[in-house]
């Protein structure tokens, strides 16, 4: 199997990356049958992104903290368990947000889009799906919008839902809300347009983040799938995506 071996710039990462380049050698990105990464959930998010469209699958082996995104390490066998990983696809969001200036940026998020008060007054932000008005003002620290890949991050953090890889769903989740103070966020379809406008932006200015793409003083976000982009993440069959799901959820 042609492998290409991607690392993180930590020093065990690149220990690691020379190891296994003397092992079972390195290909191209573009000639590889498969991507190793080396590192921990940021750099798969990054490794991702990089290859988002090239139909490679990326299998990911530990060298960082959490490493939910990832396999567990090890040297030996790696071709045998690429053979036998299972595969699951990521379909991004696109970020399209509006900044004070009237700029328009455009951003993928795999994990989710979070939109973040700036200052020490709280966001105040009105939110529209699919053309309707839901909700005229939420105050509070922000809101996120996350897919079920990213769903066990920031999402869970911020008391959002899990949602298994495979559902055809969105969470929208507020982030500190204090008010309205009993709203805790829905689930609405994966293609929804989610719009999110900032309520007196000048007072109370607003940054949009898509995984790790910022964009400062926002005045109208808005969130959907992408169809067009789609990245493939390959886990071992003994500790798949779903069972981690499941296992997540049963943590106390």
């Amino acid at each position: 199997m042609k492998i290409a071996f991607v690392a993180n710039r930590t020093e065990e990462a690149l220990e690691s990356l020379r190891v296994l380049e003397a092992r079972y050698g390195n290909v191209p990105p573009g000639e590889a049958e498969a991507i190793v990464a080396l590192g921990g959930d940021g750099f798969m998010l990054a490794t991702q992104h990089r290859f988002m469209n090239s139909g490679i699958p990326v299998y990911g082996m530990n060298k960082g903290t959490v490493g939910f995104l990832m396999n567990e390490y090890r040297e030996d066998d790696l071709v045998e368990r690429l053979g036998q990983a299972v595969s699951h696809v990521i379909q991004p969001l696109v970020m399209i947000a509006t900044d004070a200036d009237g700029r328009e940026h455009r951003h993928k998020a795999i994990n989710e889009v979070s939109m973040l008060r700036q200052s020490y007054q709280a966001a105040s932000l009105k939110i529209s799906i699919d053309g309707k008005v839901r909700l005229e003002r939420l105050i509070g620290d922000g809101i996120l919008v996350s897919t079920p890949a990213g769903s066990t991050a920031y999402n869970l953090s911020a008391h959002g839902p899990i949602l298994p890889l495979d559902a055809p769903l969105l969470a929208l989740t507020p982030i500190s809300p204090f008010r309205p103070r009993r709203w805790r966020g829905a689930l609405i379809p994966s293609k929804s347009k989610v719009e999110i406008e900032i309520n007196n932006p000048q007072k109370r200015p607003v940054n949009a983040v898509a995984d790790h793409f910022e964009v400062k003083s926002v005045t109208r976000v808005v969130v959907r799938e992408d169809p067009d982009s789609k990245g493939i993440i390959l886990f071992d069959p003994d500790h798949n995506w779903d069972e981690r799901i499941l296992a997540e959820q049963f943590e106390y």
